[in-house]
This record gives structure tokens, C-alpha cells and sequence, in this order.
């Protein structure tokens, strides 16, 4: 950037540009001029007797060094000083040329700044309006790619020293303007790369190059990665054709680099997960507030939003910070132990820090175990409440078209004919209902019933990739969009070990879930029946039958879990007696099909009655704990008797 005194020849396309300081204070004046500077940005001269902003915001030295530096010695030079007309503020005391308007925005505002909108005319159109072949509407955020342009690193040799950043266009002709149709490109890159490229190269290439002709605009941020960090910059100024360093960068665009980059590793997640799509010209407006707030912290972006000229920079602001609202999940407290019958609040909290680490549990356990009850009781107090929480159940016909997208016959509601459209599952839903602005900080839990049932390799395809890397995106089979899982997008999963029909989970599900046992032989399961008959007053003969029960069934995954005695219905007349006979027994025999055993004799409901009052002499007898486990030679009495 440089200054110099008044006396430019102004275009008289361009009217005089406006540009009011903070907190409703006086206006500024300036001019767009044609001439361009260094790096291809139209250059802007801020008029003599302008009001300055007389203090930066703090983070103005590091965000934009060069305009900091700029004003500093605009100061130290007399160009700036104290203001005789405004009180309380420094004014132009001669005309400043800069290399853009967003420069020149910077140096009387004091704090970073989008000139392309920030000045405007007495009517009120931004500057922006009168530049040729600019798009319409708000600014937009890009990633380029250029670390590895034909094994060079254009970033670190081209882009930050010049103040540019290019797309490679060696093939595209001569002639090619800013602002050209997606239809004239087309028919451009089928002439011009016939036997250069692929039809997917081609169809690739003709939105890359759209982008950064037509949609691109001044004003807009575009970032890169080079070394390990994300380098952060405004463009400023239109696309030009050039023929240079071994046809590698054909397209160029001005581009105001902020100092240093910041460390890939060390970005929010969301913004990791946009930066991984592998094209070279990428639209990241979804995420440009993550971008805007990039190395600036709550204090800073409230001291930008205070410094802010009109009030739509204040609800940008406004914008950042919400954007930037941690994801958190609520810690469960006693009251929810003591809803749920947990026997203690800390195994309710380590399941919460399992599914933060890992965001994926699975809870396993024999039948009746409470493993669904548990996974939406638990998804519903993390989530906020049950809008948050989606359940699937898998089968072994359950698809990735039923799972996730796929093509599904579908009824036009005006023709009545039947065709084959492309249908979101439950996972493409939720992933999509947690991602709306204002969600993304809300925890949204998918349930999946009887996870093993299915074959996950078919049903995630590959989702099974983003469920262990996070940070990434792939490319969608069918819809071919770049998908991501949202952050705030957890899965519980829940697994019967009972059923003998399913396969051993594979490692690669074991990696990528945490997962928890829910078993009648360990807490909370094992003594959660007896606290649910205290809790209601109910006689605990039920809970030691239980007991017994499972104490003669040597399979840990084969014991029966105490929902089954957790309902009204076994609680009416006769109903335990119905409830063992129907609901127990039947899947006891099941177990023992072809073990010539005498399935009523072993695990009847008359015999372990005996067994439980045999235990219960015992007790009297000799005081101490009444623990169940492996067959004793008490049970072995009660077999006799029986």
C-alpha cells in the first residue's frame, strides 16, 4: 500500500463512496479508482478531511498487519491527526491512496473490514454494485487449493508473497471473461480438453472455473492449505487471464492474505470436515463464520462487534459467536440415577464420557436387559428432549438405501405416476436436521435397535469411514454430494448376545463403537429388579426368583434380564405365573434345544421357589449377605425335594 496527495483522475463511472464510522458517527469520502494496484486490486483513494476512528480494536496488529502498519505511519507521517471538526477523533488531512477499498476501510475504522460493502453511495448501494461482471447477493467463502499445482507449491512461492491466489487453465483459450456463463464454459472445456480429460474431469473443471470467473467476487474470503495451516484472505479485486510459470496459474485474483495462517489440527472440527473435499475450488460459505472468527476470541469479536459501523456488521458478529457455541452434553445428576434405577450416578456419567470420546455405544447384553429403554432414556437427557432423538431398528433385508439415501418409488402428487426418486433415510435426516443454523451446537442421538441384526458393511458403506474419522468427508454414492457427519450427531447402538443367528460383530465395528455390557451377573442390571420393587413397594419374591434363575443358566449371555418382571401385567393375578410360563421358560427352551434337559424341572417357577425359601433358611441361620451365583448345593437340595 502507498499514499500520496490529492490530484487523481477520477473515472466518471464511479460516484463518490461513503463510508460511516462507528456508533453512528460522521462519514468518510472516497473514490474507487481504475488504476490497479501491485497484486491486480482496484485501487481506492480515502479523501481529505475524513473522520478516522481514533483506536483499534485489539486484534486489528494481528488480523491485518499491513493496514495497521499503513495507518501507523499515515499518523507518524501528519497524514492523520487529531480532528479539529469531530471531537474525540483523528481526520485525513490529505487524500490516501490504497490498494483496495477494504484497506481503506481498515485504516479509518480500525479493525478489519469488508470495503466492498462498507462503502456505499448517499443512496445506499455498496461498492460492489458497480464493478463489472460481480455477482449478486452476500459475500461468499472459498477454499483454492494450491500446495501441489504439478508438484509445486504455489501457496508458499506465488500466492502469499504476491498477493494472489490462481487456478490452473493451461488448455482453456485465450478470451475467456469474468462473469462467463456455466453454458459458454462448457462448451469451451469440450472443445478445449476433448482429449485432455475425462467426462468427469471435464464436468469437475467447468464448476471449478465458474466459480472462481462468475461466482467469486470481491469482498469474499478464500482460504488455502499449505504446511500443515490454513491461510485466511479477502479477494480483492476481478479474475484475469494470464500465460505464466509453465501454464500453472492461467487465472488469477487478487487476494489480501492475512498474516500467518493457523494450524490445521488445531481448527474446529465442522470447518476440518468442509476443508477435506477434494476439489480444487471449493464453496465453504456454510462455514465462513467459523472462517470470520478464526484466531480471535469472545472478548475480541464483542470489541469488533462494538467497533462495528452499521448493524449488520454487529449481527455478523452476532453470527460468529453463535456459530461458535460449544457443543456440550449435560452431566447426569442423581435425580436421573434415581429415575432411570441406576445404582450409581458415575457409571451414568462414564456412558456420557464414552460417548463424547468416541461419539458411537453400543449396549449389549442377553434379552430383557433394559438396553433400548436405557439408550433412548439416556439419548433424550443428553439430547434436551425426544425432538433430538431418532430410532432404527436393523434387520437382516435392511439396506444403505434404507439407511442413509437411495433411490425409492415414489408417488407425483399431481400426475399420480409412480417413479424412482431419490429418498433420504433416517441417518441422512438427522444428520441434516443437526446441521441447520441454530442446531449445530444441540446434541442429536440415532438409536439403532438390534444393530447386529443387519450386515453393517452394506448398511454404512461408506459412512463407516466418517463414523472413526470425524474431521473428514466422503463422496455420496448415489446423490454424489461431499458428506460429513455433523459433530453433534451421536449414535447408541444397542445388541442382544443371545441371538445365535447373528455373526460376531467385525473388528472394524469394535473400533469405531465403544461398547458397554448390560448383564443380569453386573450392576446396574443385576440388582436393578429388586430397587424397582422397593421403589413401588412390591414384595421382592420376583427379584430372588430372578436370581435363582439366572444363577442355574451357565451362559452369561443366556441369563434373562429382569424387564420381563419390570410390568403391570406380572403383577396382576396370576401374572407372574403367566409371564414365566410364556415370556421365560419358551426362551430357556430354546437354548437347550437338543440338551435332552427337562427344561420345566431346571428352571420351573414351583422349584426355584424352593430354592429361594431353602436360601432363605439358610440366611436365617447364618446372617450375611444373600448372594447368588454359580448352582449351589442349596439348589441341588431343592432338586431333590422336587
Amino acid at each position: 500500500m502507498s499514499d500520496e496527495h490529492g490530484g487523481h483522475p477520477e473515472p466518471a463511472e464511479y460516484p463518490e463512496f461513503l463510508l460511516r464510522l462507528p456508533g453512528g458517527g460522521p462519514l468518510a469520502r472516497g473514490r474507487l479508482l481504475a488504476e490497479k494496484g501491485t497484486n491486480g486490486s482496484q485501487k481506492f483513494v480515502v479523501l481529505a478531511a475524513s473522520p478516522v476512528r481514533s483506536e483499534v480494536v485489539p486484534s486489528f496488529p494481528l488480523r491485518m498487519p499491513s493496514s495497521h502498519r499503513l495507518r501507523q505511519q499515515l499518523i507518524e507521517e501528519g497524514a492523520i491527526r487529531e480532528s479539529t471538526t469531530w471531537q474525540g477523533r483523528l481526520e485525513t488531512v490529505r487524500d490516501i491512496e490504497c490498494n483496495s477499498p477494504s484497506a481503506a476501510a481498515e485504516i479509518l475504522v480500525g479493525r478489519s473490514a469488508n470495503g466492498w460493502v462498507e462503502w456505499k453511495t448517499a443512496d445506499g448501494h455498496p461498492l460492489a454494485d458497480f464493478l463489472n461482471n460481480v455477482g449478486w447477493g452476500p459475500n461468499r467463502a472459498w477454499l483454492v487449493r494450491g500446495s501441489n499445482v504439478s508438484g509445486l507449491d504455489l501457496v508458499q512461492r506465488m500466492w502469499l508473497p504476491e498477493q494472489r491466489v490462481s487456478l490452473d487453465a493451461s488448455r482453456l483459450r485465450q478470451g475467456v471473461e469474468q462473469g462467463v456463463t456455466k453454458d459458454q464454459l462448457r462448451s469451451s472445456v469440450e472443445e478445449d480438453y476433448e482429449s485432455a480429460a475425462t467426462y468427469n474431469q471435464k464436468l469437475e473443471l467447468v464448476e471449478e472455473l465458474h466459480a472462481f470467473l462468475s461466482r467469486m467476487k470481491p469482498g469474499d474470503t478464500v482460504c488455502t492449505i499449505s504446511g500443515g495451516r490454513l491461510y485466511v484472505g479477502e479477494v480483492t479485486g476481478s479474475a484475469e487471464q494470464t500465460v505464466s510459470d509453465g501454464g500453472r496459474s492461467n487465472l488469477r485474483r487478487p487476494v489480501e492474505w492475512q498474516a500467518g495462517g493457523y494450524p490445521y489440527d488445531e481448527l474446529p472440527e465442522e470447518l476440518q470436515q468442509k476443508l477435506s473435499v477434494q476439489h480444487d475450488v471449493v464453496d465453504l460459505s456454510v462455514v465462513k463464520p467459523l472462517l470470520d472468527g478464526l484466531g480471535l476470541s469472545d472478548a475480541e469479536l464483542a470489541a469488533e462487534a462494538e467497533a462495528a459501523a452499521e448493524g449488520d456488521v454487529s449481527a455478523e458478529i452476532a453470527a460468529i459467536t453463535e456459530r461458535r457455541r460449544e457443543l456440550e452434553l449435560p452431566e447426569p445428576g442423581p435425580e436421573l440415577a434415581a429415575e432411570l434405577l441406576v445404582h450409581d450416578v458415575a457409571w451414568l456419567r462414564e456412558l456420557r464420557d464414552l460417548l463424547w470420546d468416541e461419539r458411537q455405544l453400543v449396549l449389549y447384553g442377553p434379552p430383557g436387559t433394559g438396553k433400548t429403554f436405557l439408550a433412548l432414556e439416556l439419548a433424550t437427557f443428553l439430547g434436551g428432549g425426544p425432538e433430538q432423538v431418532k430410532l432404527v431398528q436393523f434387520h437382516p433385508s435392511y439396506s444403505y438405501e434404507d439407511f442413509f439415501e437411495g433411490f425409492r418409488p415414489r408417488e407425483d402428487p399431481e400426475t399420480r405416476e409412480v417413479a424412482f426418486r431419490l429418498t433420504a433415510g433416517p441417518l441422512r435426516e438427522l444428520a441434516d436436521l443437526a446441521s441447520r443454523e441454530g442446531n449445530r451446537h444441540i446434541p442429536h442421538f440415532l438409536i439403532i435397535d438390534e444393530i447386529n441384526r443387519a450386515n453393517l458393511a452394506k448398511v454404512f458403506g461408506e459412512l463407516y469411514f466418517l463414523l472413526e474419522y470425524r474431521n473428514k468427508s466422503v463422496r455420496l454414492t448415489y446423490s454424489g454430494d461431499d458428506f460429513a457427519l455433523p459433530p453433534n450427531v451421536f449414535v447408541i447402538g444397542t445388541m442382544n448376545t443371545a441371538d445365535r443367528s447373528i455373526a460376531l460383530v467385525d473388528a472394524a465395528m469394535r473400533r469405531r463403537f465403544a461398547f458397554v455390557e448390560l448383564s443380569p451377573r453386573i450392576e446396574p442390571t443385576s440388582g436393578l429388579l429388586h430397587r424397582w420393587l422397593a421403589d413401588r413397594a412390591l414384595d421382592s419374591e420376583p427379584a430372588e426368583l430372578l436370581d435363582a434363575l439366572n444363577s442355574r443358566i451357565e451362559e452369561p449371555d443366556f441369563r434373562i434380564g429382569p424387564s420381563y418382571l419390570m410390568k403391570k401385567g406380572a403383577y396382576r393375578e396370576g401374572g407372574l405365573e403367566r409371564t414365566w410360563r410364556t415370556k421365560i421358560l419358551p426362551l430357556l427352551e430354546e437354548h437347550h434345544y437338543g440338551d435332552s434337559l427337562d427344561v420345566q424341572a431346571r428352571y420351573g417357577l414351583e422349584n426355584l421357589r424352593k430354592v429361594v425359601a431353602v436360601r432363605k433358611q439358610r440366611f436365617a441361620a447364618q446372617p450375611g449377605d444373600l448372594v447368588w451365583g454359580e448352582p449351589s448345593a442349596a439348589d441341588t437340595d431343592a432338586d431333590d425335594a422336587s
